[in-house]
């Protein structure tokens, strides 16, 4: 299958790019406006990987997928919270599949409606949210709670390594909602809360304690209607550098009074000052995914599910779902045409091979009864 990852030589494209490179089922195109950059890494990765210069704004993009017989897209070239769905129907008109690594809570979760006719009339499959969100929390919520019988509470919290690479469009995209509005599932209906205040202690299992603070995501809006959840859906992010997270909170604090209008411009400056604070920091990041509920016999309780990402290894969890679903469909396995968030698609022990290939270190604690 011909697969083009759109900037594909990018943090997470490029990841993409190394796990497919040399599959036999799979011929790697390299995509991105920069040509060199895509050509320096397909000759890196060898494998008949081939680097291109694609431009996602040409009004002919569609016609250049085709003319080059792409089979699957991988969109990585993010921030999506601003984003259109030109690539998607770009990729749609051109009879390709399509899977992107999107985090856009409108992005995502309107994806489906938007899209569902292109792909459909295409006879592919149309994938957004393949990433550590939604395809990776929901894998989680649906393994802990397989039978219950209800489901109260979710509390999802990622905890990025201080060392580890960051993008500049990972920042734009997470300080696009600093200080704004977000509405969350509390207490059983829709209320508003602030992106990054409050933060609150959150645990791990092989992590020191962090603060989290609220961070705009599909999950917020997809998990209460998919799983019935009667109380609560909160996802946090939890920084290492406290100073770094409490930073966070006086930009939204900023944001709210007025002062500070737009902190996604801010994320080119926080990148290149962030390396000055790794020295506070460490190469071990991780993830927790908590639910309340009632088990198949109608107790209440609580489960957890912990990974623990040491060496910087943390940003390859992101790109796992694309590269799992980019294999099933180089090797026939077709999925229902169409317009999917990335919910369901795959289950949790498909990600543990990636898992194993990175040294990541899963925790399932004992459930607890509560009441």
């Amino acid at each position: 299958m011909k697969t083009l990852v759109l900037g594909g030589y990018g943090n997470f494209g490029a990841r993409i790019c190394r796990a497919l490179a040399g599959d036999p089922a799979i011929e790697l195109l390299i995509g991105g406006r920069n040509a060199a950059r895509a050509r320096a890494l397909a000759d890196e990765l060898g494998s008949g990987a081939e680097g291109i210069a694609i431009d996602l704004s040409s009004p002919a993009f569609s016609e250049e997928l085709r003319r080059l017989g792409v089979e699957l897209l991988i969109h990585t070239a993010g921030p999506f919270q601003d984003q259109s769905y030109d690539v998607a129907h770009a990729a749609a008109r051109a009879g390709a599949h399509y899977i992107d690594l999107a985090d856009g809570r409108r992005f995502v979760c309107d994806f489906p409606s938007a899209l569902d006719e292109a792909f459909r009339g295409s006879g592919r499959v149309g994938i957004s949210g393949a990433s550590t969100v939604p395809a990776l929390s929901s894998a989680v919520v649906e393994a802990l709670t397989r039978e219950w019988r209800s489901l109260r509470n979710i509390d999802v919290c990622i905890a990025p390594a201080q060392t580890a690479p960051r993008g500049e469009a990972t920042l734009a995209a997470v300080l696009s909602y600093c200080g704004g509005p977000v509405q969350i599932w509390d207490e059983g209906r829709w209320q508003p809360r602030l992106g990054w205040a409050d933060p609150t202690r959150v645990e791990f299992a092989r992590l020191r304690p962090r603060l989290g603070a609220l961070c705009d995501i599909p999950d917020l809006e997809l998990f209460p209607s998919r799983y019935g959840v009667t109380n609560r859906v909160m996802f946090r992010a939890a920084l290492e550098v406290g100073l770094t997270q409490r930073t966070m909170g006086w930009l939204a604090t900023l944001r709210r009074l007025g002062l500070l209008k737009r902190p996604s411009r801010l994320a080119a400056l926080m990148q290149a000052t962030a390396p000055a604070f790794d020295f506070l920091g460490s190469a071990l990041g991780g993830m927790v995914v908590r639910v309340e509920g009632e088990d198949p016999t109608g107790r209440s309780i609580r489960r957890e599910w912990h990974i623990a990402a040491d060496n910087d290894h943390g940003p390859e969890i992101p790109c796992m779902a694309a590269i799992l679903l980019a294999r099933r469909l180089a090797r026939g396995h077709d999925l229902a045409p169409g317009a999917h968030a990335c919910m369901g698609l795959l289950a949790l022990d498909e990600f543990s091979a990636e898992f194993d290939r990175w040294g990541m270190v899963t925790d399932l604690p004992a459930e607890e009864p509560l009441g």
